[in-house]
């Protein structure tokens, strides 16, 4: 996949259905009940890039106050969605260190992973920083953990919602009407070739977590670090 072109498709065309105000509100954000649990494999930021991406934030709220922003804690890059989040998993039905086994299988001769998260796009639903690897570990990275999961007998439904190939990160949803589709756009053209930052990934993590990566809701499993020689 090129990843220019994914992004630069899914603006055009999102923001056409923004304009046109025909985007989606996703109204369980709040809801209370919503009890979608599952386990990732992801990537975080470092805190320089992530206070990078809240001074963009401070920009949309301006022009959209009341949509759902992530804080610092929850901004992530997904690696792989091991058990997508789905009602009644929990973490009963887990074994954390036969995931790990396979994991670590998987990150054996993984080249170092640098990301840059370099400009704006967006979904009918939501607002994402691009993320963009600077090679192709990350998604050899992505194959191993494919094949060693599917080899083995272990729970796991990666890609049952769509297959990963990109490295975004979602950092705004829409939880209500927007006040002005316009305003938003533009304040997304403004960054839309933004340098938010570059870094090297030095650890990833396997999380419990619920549909939004709230921190509140996340319960860390396991820390794996990268070390490259």
């Amino acid at each position: 996949m090129n990843l220019s072109e994914h992004y630069n498709s899914l603006f055009k065309t999102s923001s056409e259905l923004i304009l046109s105000e025909k985007y989606s509100i996703d109204s369980k954000i709040n809801d209370d009940s919503d009890k979608r649990f599952g386990i990732t494999l992801l990537i975080r930021p470092n805190e320089e890039i992530s206070n990078n991406i809240q001074e963009f934030l401070k920009e949309l709220k301006k022009a959209e106050p009341e949509q759902y922003y992530y804080p610092n804690s929850d901004i992530h890059i997904t690696v792989l969605s091991i058990i997508s989040c789905a009602e009644g998993f929990n973490l009963n039905q887990f074994s954390a260190s036969e995931y790990v086994e396979i994991i670590e299988k998987s990150l054996v001769d993984v080249n170092e992973i640098e990301i840059e998260y370099r400009g704006v796009t967006l979904s009918p639903s939501a607002i994402m920083i691009q993320g963009f690897p600077s090679d192709n570990s990350l998604n050899m990275l992505r194959d191993k953990l494919r094949e060693n999961f599917k080899n083995s007998s272990l729970q796991q439904s990666m890609d049952s919602r769509y297959t990963v190939t990109a490295a975004h990160s979602t950092v705004m949803r829409f939880q209500k009407k927007l006040q002005s589709p316009k305003k938003l756009i533009e304040v997304v053209e403004k960054f839309r070739n933004h340098n938010f930052g570059k870094f090297t990934v030095d650890k990833i993590e396997l999380v419990y977590n619920d549909w939004y990566q709230r921190e509140r809701n996340t319960i860390n499993l396991c820390d794996l670090y990268l070390k490259f020689f």
